[in-house]
């Protein structure tokens, strides 16, 4: 980390209170990003760094925790401050300990409660990313024009432009012209974490559930229980709990492979030809499905 006084100074800054920096130590930061936790002996920052030319993921992750810190629903870091320190850009949250153990139906009843939080058309205020991807956000009256057009579109476009069009274009066109078929319904605009697998969500030393590392915007609260199904990690608990508070059709069970597709597209994008006949194997599955 080349320049922590900057970041140390900013904190201060924000907050009004002297913030000097006494230890720091590197955590894991995931595939995108670099982070280091800034200690000066009874307050404690995460920092995530990245090249100074990523402030605007960072500008708008921070918009997307408070966002999501603003329904009350569920914890969240508090973000504190985003800036550039040397070569590098930065965002500085609250420190929580992830030490804490899970609860399953306490994490389901709650992200129940997030997506109560409406509002009157999908999409967002600007645009974020997923992962490193840029994730378009301009807002939608229709969700199945939303989804066509901001996220399976986009993707199957970068993935033209990746060097895999050939083999999901055409597979891809037709998937897109059954889409009203697949959705089949008119969900209200919930806000959503966005990018909710099992790596995005802890327990604190308390055991409160906290999500973090969001890719916020509103849609179907459908895309967010699919994403907890697509690497696993969430248990039957949380399903039963959040099922209970607000019931999911038998329909889901079509939609959350359309929904995950996305996510396997910007895999596929992002990481490369390993999830190329993942996508392919859903795309045929929901174009079977549709017939």
């Amino acid at each position: 980390m080349n320049d922590p006084e900057t970041i140390a100074s900013h904190i201060a800054s924000v907050t009004g209170r002297p913030f000097r920096i006494q230890r720091q130590q590197s955590v894991g930061g995931g595939c995108i990003n670099r982070a280091v936790v800034l200690v000066d002996g009874a307050r404690a920052y995460f920092v995530k760094l990245n090249n100074a030319d990523r402030l605007a993921m960072f500008q708008a992750e921070s918009e997307g925790l408070a966002a999501l810190r603003k329904a009350e629903a569920i914890r969240v870091p508090e973000p504190v401050c985003t800036g550039i320190a040397g070569a590098q850009s930065y965002l500085a949250m609250e420190h929580v300990d992830l030490i804490g153990r899970l609860d399953g139906a306490q994490a389901g009843r709650r992200l129940a409660r997030l997506h109560r939080c409406t509002a009157p058309d999908f999409g967002w205020h600007r645009d974020n990313t997923i992962g490193s991807t840029p994730q378009h956000n301009t807002r939608a009256s229709d969700w199945v024009a939303f989804w066509r057009e901001r996220r399976l579109g986009f993707q199957l476009g970068l993935a033209a432009r990746n060097g895999h069009g050939r083999a999901l274009l055409d597979t891809g066109e037709r998937l897109m012209s059954v889409l009203d078929d697949l959705i089949g319904h008119g969900p209200a605009p919930s806000l959503l974490h966005g990018d909710l697998w099992g790596g995005n969500i802890g327990a604190s030393r308390e055991g409160e559930p906290v999500i973090f590392d969001p890719a916020v915007y509103f849609g179907d609260r459908e895309t967010d229980l699919a994403m907890t199904e697509l690497f696993g990690g969430f248990g039957s608990d949380f399903y039963a709990a959040y099922r209970e508070a607000w019931p999911l059709p038998p329909e889901y069970a079509t939609r959350k492979i359309l929904y995950n597709l996305y996510h396997v597209l910007n895999h596929l994008n992002l990481f490369g030809g390993g999830y190329l006949a993942q996508a392919k194997g859903m795309m045929e599955r929901l174009l079977a499905s549709a017939c």
